[in-house]
């Protein structure tokens, strides 16, 4: 078994994951299948930190459209994150991962608030810290809270889960002739419209050199291969 060449991460899920093939909500077959990827890599000894999205359920920018105000939306998603985020927190807890809700909205009832030392010594205790509610602002995507809390934590690495190999010069989804890309720096994925992260996200992970590897979720065992240094998706770096 290889050793993991990472000690800390942070995972950014986005919220469709969690909603599998059903189209609206979470699919719990989804959540505890992300669970058990995730406690392969905790097993390991490797400090895992989480954001999840909360597209599944509702998405700011998405209600704007409906005649909701952008303000009022974005906090509707905050709030749908923090759902996520409770139901991997319980699918991690059922398999023995002692596991942390930090929200950047306060709800103490239901997690934790967000505090930078607090989240550091979870890690360092071995517990599975999943962040909740962005930052806590509107405008700001959970692109950019992965990216802001990959910072604050001192993470080595952005690891991006999607649906896809990696990243390409267009969607692979539509275009079958699309170029895969297996190392690209931060300017070129700002300079070519690369939808790999928003540009706020990509612009900060470019200012404190932090790598983002894009990979599939959907194979079992990709998170572990990656912590463990197998060349699988694509790096963005400087």
């Amino acid at each position: 078994m290889s050793a993991p060449v990472y000690q800390r991460i942070l995972l950014k899920l986005s919220g469709e994951v969690l909603m599998g093939d059903q189209g609206f909500g979470i699919d719990y077959r989804v959540a505890d299948y992300i669970a058990d990827e995730i406690k392969g890599v905790w097993s390991l000894g490797v400090q895992v930190a989480a954001t999840v999205g909360g597209g599944n359920i509702v998405r700011g920018m998405t209600v704007e459209g409906k005649g909701v105000a952008r303000v009022t939306g974005d906090h509707m998603g905050m709030l749908a994150t923090v759902i996520n985020a409770l139901a991997l927190q319980d699918a991690l807890e059922k398999r023995g991962v002692h596991t942390r809700v930090l929200s950047a909205i306060e709800m103490r009832e239901v997690c934790e608030p967000f505090i930078r030392r607090r989240a550091m010594r979870h890690l360092e205790k071995k517990r599975v810290v999943i962040f909740a509610a962005g930052i806590g602002n509107p405008y700001f995507t959970t692109d950019t809270a992965a990216a802001l809390r990959a910072v604050e934590i001192k993470s080595e690495v952005i690891l991006k889960a999607t649906r896809v190999d990696g990243i390409y010069d267009s969607d692979p989804l539509v275009n079958p002739g699309a170029r895969f890309l297996e190392r690209i720096t931060y300017l070129e994925v700002l300079e070519r419209g690369l939808r790999v992260m928003d540009t706020t996200a990509i612009s900060l992970c470019m200012e404190n050199q932090m790598p983002i590897l894009v990979f599939n979720l959907k194979t079992p065992g990709n998170i572990r291969r990656v912590v463990c240094g197998e060349a699988i998706g694509s790096l963005v770096k400087g």
